[in-house]
């Protein structure tokens, strides 16, 4: 595995092998590419559907809640294959592009259709409510950062424990994902009593998400490994 020295601390690169073959500098890319495509595309599905509050099981709760507890998955594979920095690129990359998506689904929007009643469904439907964009983008980027943070510097602490960074990490990032968007999105709107049926629905979603796919953050092979 290649390294570079930034700093005076050593860092790993992408995957090289030994002997010169260019198959798992190959793999390695491949891997990145994945696991970053599915992470940014999962966040934007999850926040184009968090625009419906449903009722589940007699609480209410944004249907966003039920695809955006894969990304904290999808987000710790790419802790072991991107590291710190590629991570922290990642996040506001999904950002960057969940803000566009919005951004133009509201230009579309306002566009006149060639079918008036079509058209008045599209804006209806897929015209963002920027209170809960916001709210949705914030709480995402605040909580994804923190994570990062605290999985690093659990990393540091704890090299060899891989379990301790993805559970503390999260333990961290959910809470603060969950406040944040209720608050931000529904206080004031909303009874209070909806808000904490949405914070407290999607707190226990993200966790026993987060906790069954806990063991898909070993399907990457060590060798991969950028931490």
């Amino acid at each position: 595995m290649s390294t570079i020295h930034h700093s005076g601390t050593e860092v790993s690169e992408l995957p090289v092998p030994e002997a010169g073959s260019g198959s798992e500098l190959r793999d390695g890319i491949r891997l990145i590419a994945i696991v970053s495509g599915i992470y940014v595309g999962l966040q934007l599905i999850s926040n184009i559907a968090s625009l419906k509050i449903g009722v589940v099981l007699g609480l209410a709760v944004d249907l966003g809640t039920f695809c955006y507890p894969f990304t904290f998955t999808i987000r710790d594979l790419a802790h072991r294959v991107l590291g710190k920095r590629g991570v922290t690129g990642l996040v506001f990359t999904s950002f960057g592009v969940n803000l566009a998506a919005s951004a133009y689904l509201a230009l579309c929007a306002i566009v006149p259709g060639e079918d008036s009643e079509a058209a008045a469904s599209f804006s209806f439907v897929f015209s963002p409510m920027w209170r809960l964009v916001a709210a949705s983008l914030a709480a995402m980027l605040l909580s994804e950062l923190a994570d990062t943070q605290v999985y690093h510097l659990v990393r540091n602490r704890m090299k060899n424990r891989l379990w301790m960074r993805v559970l503390l990490s999260n333990a961290v990032s959910i809470p603060i994902d969950n406040l944040v968007f209720s608050l931000g999105a529904f206080a004031g709107v909303l009874p209070w009593n909806v808000v904490w049926e949405i914070f407290l629905f999607n707190l226990i979603v993200k966790a026993v998400v987060s906790v069954i796919g806990f063991p898909l953050i070993y399907l990457i092979p060590k060798r991969f490994d950028r931490i």
